[in-house]
């Protein structure tokens, strides 16, 4: 069965039963204390399931139903919630998912306490919204208290391959839904050891950043930002330490800036479908003696950023409806292949953190905190990608994954293309400035007519998914397909690339 002609499938009873009862979990033991602020430990992948198995399917006039949207590699079911009002007219779609990294807990804790809430008090679900949750789409990983699946994959870092059943999956369901809203759940370390060694944790208990691949249209990325400096007001008004998601070393020497600008994790990934996509991470104390001491805290302040994210706000419902045409809108005629943060007016910014000693919040001056998205290279936009015959197989996989359109070419067809080569690939960490390991460099000659044979892959641009084609495909992409395995296989003699540039049909080079 295709990996992801499993969605839609009911979550069988007597399969979450034998699961269930395989590791010793019954009704009785099952997972939920009356507040977050109870909570001890993080509920089990068993536990999740009889808690799921014991909700209400028609709690007033809310539907709720569970089908299972994948197994993972080692054949755990990973579920999906789906809630909508009955006779709800043209809702908003949010899909919401937690625990990519098996030992990131406190999303999937905070999905579970509402649902509960929504199937306790179905008026308090909002009747503009249609929701799906999945609240553990790594239940390898959660098992296995490791950041990785089952297969050893790092999920978050496979939405580019989208070579695990969970992230095929995960973007089969979203190019079905076109959700207006993506969340994704994630923790980070509080006290990294750089900041420990100053006596210092990070201030934060939860952040949030929005989408930001440069491939976006301004709109998206424009909005996506507003929502995330609204939330500061929203969690201050309740106490709640809250602030962008920076990544990054301590202040004030410390590069911080906000998530990774690229195609290969979720929140990226997902944007380029459309809509608004954000990134959650809630801050957890990873080297205390009881690392789950404030999970309850964590748990809580997730819900808190959630249900304001899901609330019915008149004003974010207008904004989200405006965006729905982004989703057509053309590429642009330059494409940005080289895109990193700066600090491009030498801003000076206070990085509040907490002293251990005291547990006094201090305020770090620093002028190495990075807003400014600087563009390096940019290419001309070409009218698509030829993908050589003899590497169709994998490229057949790899787009129709991604719902990416191609022809097959079946006869000979002259078309004037652009041969790529690849130079080198980098595989250090840039300790100067800070880039991530997998950096392709590339050139291209200039187009030349080609007579493509049988078998040739065409991917034109002017499709539905013409940014994910891109941000897949074009080979001169700083950080692409050529620094993983598989494909870096691919690359021919003297480092000819398998995808050539094609352009327009009727320009003669």
């Amino acid at each position: 069965m295709a990996l992801w002609s499993s969605i839609g499938h009911l979550v069988q009873a007597s399969v979450a039963a034998t699961l269930l009862f395989a590791a010793g979990v019954t009704a009785a033991t099952a997972p939920l204390p009356r507040t977050p602020g109870e909570l001890r430990r993080s509920v089990s992948h068993a536990e999740m399931l009889i808690f799921l198995q014991s909700l209400p399917r028609s709690p007033g006039d809310l539907e709720i139903s569970i089908t299972e949207l994948t197994r993972s590699p080692e054949g755990r079911s990973i579920p999906i919630v789906h809630l909508r009002r009955r006779g709800a007219r043209n809702p908003l779609r949010a899909l919401v998912f937690a625990q990519q990294h098996g030992e990131e807990v406190s999303g999937k804790d905070a999905l579970l306490f509402l649902l509960r809430d929504f199937a306790a008090a179905p008026d308090s679900f909002p009747p503009d919204l249609e929701l799906w949750l999945v609240p553990m789409l790594n239940p390898d990983g959660a098992e296995g208290g490791r950041r990785n699946n089952g297969a050893g994959v790092d999920l978050n870092r496979d939405h580019l391959l989208l070579s695990q059943p969970e992230t095929r999956a995960l973007h089969a369901l979203a190019r079905r839904l076109h959700p207006h809203l993506s969340v994704d759940c994630h923790e980070f370390t509080r006290d990294s050891r750089d900041y420990l060694q100053r006596g210092w944790s990070e201030w934060p208990l939860i952040t949030m950043d929005a989408a930001n691949h440069p491939l976006l249209p301004a709109q998206v990325y424009e909005t996506g930002l507003h929502w995330v400096e609204e939330a500061a007001a929203a969690m201050a008004g309740l106490g709640i330490a809250y602030q962008r998601y920076l990544v990054g070393d301590a202040p004030p020497q410390g590069e911080l800036r906000p998530s990774t600008l690229d195609a290969d994790d979720a929140r990226n990934s997902l944007a380029l479908h459309g809509g608004l996509s954000f990134i959650i991470e809630a801050g957890v104390r990873r080297r205390a003696a009881n690392p789950d001491a404030d999970l309850g805290e964590r748990v809580s302040a997730y819900l808190h950023l959630l249900r304001w994210l899901l609330a019915p706000d008149p004003q974010r419902r207008a904004q989200l409806v405006a965006l729905d045409p982004a989703r057509g809108t053309p590429l642009p005629s330059w494409l940005p292949t080289n895109v990193f943060w700066a600090n491009t007016r030498v801003r000076e910014t206070l990085v509040p953190v907490i002293e251990l000693a005291s547990g006094r919040t201090v305020k770090i001056s620093t002028a190495t905190v990075m807003y400014d998205r600087i563009v390096k290279t940019a290419q001309p936009t070409p009218w698509g990608y030829a993908v050589a015959s003899d590497a169709a197989g994998i490229f057949r996989v790899l787009l129709g994954a991604h719902g990416i359109s191609f022809e097959s070419v079946t006869a000979g067809r002259t078309v004037a293309t652009s041969r790529c080569r690849l130079l080198r690939l980098e595989e250090e960490y840039d300790e100067v400035y800070h880039r991530y390991e997998g950096r392709q460099i590339v050139t291209c000659a200039e187009a030349q007519p080609q007579t493509l044979p049988a078998g040739t892959l065409l991917v034109a641009l002017d499709q539905p998914a013409a940014r994910t084609a891109a941000a897949v495909l074009d080979p001169r992409m700083l950080y692409g397909l050529y620094q993983y395995p598989p494909f870096r296989a691919l690359v021919g003699e003297y480092g000819t690339l398998p995808v050539d540039l094609v352009a327009a049909p009727g320009v003669t080079p």
